[in-house]
């Protein structure tokens, strides 16, 4: 199995704000990670460096050669109601996600808007092609957020609080999804519910400014405190429940 990337004691900061440090970490192909962790500690700041937007201070990230020579890494970032102002269409957003496979004022081609097409059947937004973000419920926008995310067929999804965004009907199928896309391409998703996404993914990285990599998907509250993630872990059945400090 292929190692997408790979982090050797890298440290990233902001200014002198030093957010990450000494992570040593790596994604192989098919791997489906959740990242846990307290606000501020590092989570969003650990998919910007996997991204190129924010270059370490220390340490490396050396990546696959045909992960980065064919723009293979797919972005759902955080979703907000702000976003529902852009008078653009279903069809417009998702194709928005070839840009970087294309060269510049390049027109989309009759494949890629079939593509688009086959995305949006995919996704289960059929007849909703010409529609503006503004016409579409929070599941629904999500799903053209991941349909743009995933039509450049990338190895690596990168995926910020997908579930923040999701309505409680479509969150399920949201989910199952990812574990189809998950067979083609892995996954690193960042979330604050533990206890849902723990269902689906395959480990977890606990993120606190240093990274504690969990190589299951079961994770206990004791776990969580070795690991220095002070974050709430809500135990899903058939009474969910909260798991609560000893006080």
């Amino acid at each position: 199995m292929a190692c997408l990337f790979e982090m050797h004691s890298l440290s990233a900061s902001y200014d002198t704000n030093i957010v990450l440090q000494d992570v040593n970490f790596y994604v192989n192909e098919n791997d489906f990670v959740g990242v846990i962790g307290p606000n501020g500690g590092g989570k969003t700041t650990l998919l910007k460096v996997i991204l190129g937007l924010l270059k370490p201070v220390k340490g490396e990230i050396i990546f696959n050669k045909e992960l980065l020579d064919g723009n293979k890494i797919g972005y759902l970032p955080q979703i907000s109601t702000g976003d529902l102002s852009y008078p653009v269409t279903v069809t417009d957003v998702i194709l928005s996600g070839l840009m970087l496979q294309k060269r510049v004022f390049s027109r989309m081609s009759v494949s890629d808007k079939k593509k688009a097409a086959m995305i949006i059947e995919e996704l289960g937004l059929a007849g909703m092609s010409g529609a503006t973000l503004n016409e579409l419920s929070g599941g629904q926008m999500q799903r053209v957020f991941l349909g743009r995310a995933i039509i450049g067929d990338p190895k690596l999804l990168l995926l910020d609080e997908p579930g923040n965004f999701v309505d409680t009907t479509f969150e399920n199928d949201f989910y199952e999804k990812l574990k189809d896309l998950n067979k083609r391409m892995a996954i690193l998703m960042v979330s604050h519910d533990v206890g849902t996404i723990s269902a689906h993914i395959k480990s977890f990285a606990c993120v606190n400014r240093s990274l504690h990599y969990h190589p299951s998907n079961e994770i206990t509250y004791k776990d969580l405190l070795v690991y220095g993630c002070p974050v709430q872990l809500v135990a899903h059945g058939d009474i969910p429940h909260t798991v609560l400090k000893y006080h």
